[in-house]
């Protein structure tokens, strides 16, 4: 794990690292979720794989969750508290830039209820999903530290980005040096 690079937001965190979502040290991650919560491929059959039969389990008994929301399971043997399921738009769908604003803006509050202060992301919706990589960059780091500046009273005080690959960190550095 490597830390890219961290920005203060009215006293709180916005980091970026490279790394693997599910070895991340923080009480919440963000699992890049389809609707039936049907965790088999990319970041979701990592997740599943490294935390065991639970996480789908609890999803299973969740069902649908519609795109633009999220929903929370516990995190099995991953070294978080949860996992937070956002469920991200598929290119093509239509207005998927409000669907992706949504899914952050929703996993964001879920674990703010839940009094977490880290969490941790991937990159939504970038990769069977479809979604160009600078936009979601674009979209995950403005929405996050809107969320920050908006609510000064949420228990988070660190809203990491972990990205796995070097094509996309590419794109999520670009936003970062844009912000300072």
């Amino acid at each position: 794990m490597e830390v890219i690079k961290e920005i203060k937001v009215d006293g709180k965190t916005l980091r970026l690292v490279k790394g693997d979502i599910t070895e991340r040290d923080v009480e919440a991650i963000v699992n890049a979720a389809n609707s039936y919560l049907k965790h088999g491929g990319g970041v979701a059959g990592a997740i599943v794989r490294k935390g065991g039969d639970i996480i789908q389990q609890e999803s299973d008994r969740i069902g649908f969750v519609p795109v633009g929301s999220a929903a929370i399971t516990t995190a099995g043997k991953l070294p978080c508290k949860a996992v937070i399921h956002a469920v991200g738009p598929r290119m093509g769908e239509g207005d998927e830039d409000n669907k992706l604003k949504n899914a952050v803006l929703s996993s964001l509050k879920l674990a703010s209820s839940k009094g977490f202060k880290s969490i941790s992301m991937p990159a939504i919706s970038s990769g069977i999903f479809g979604f160009p990589k600078d936009r979601c960059a674009r979209i995950l780091i403005g929405e996050s530290r809107k969320y920050l500046i908006d609510n000064p009273e949420t228990s988070l005080e660190v809203v990491e980005f972990c990205i796995f690959d070097d094509e996309t960190l590419k794109y999520f550095k670009e936003e970062f040096d844009r912000l300072g």
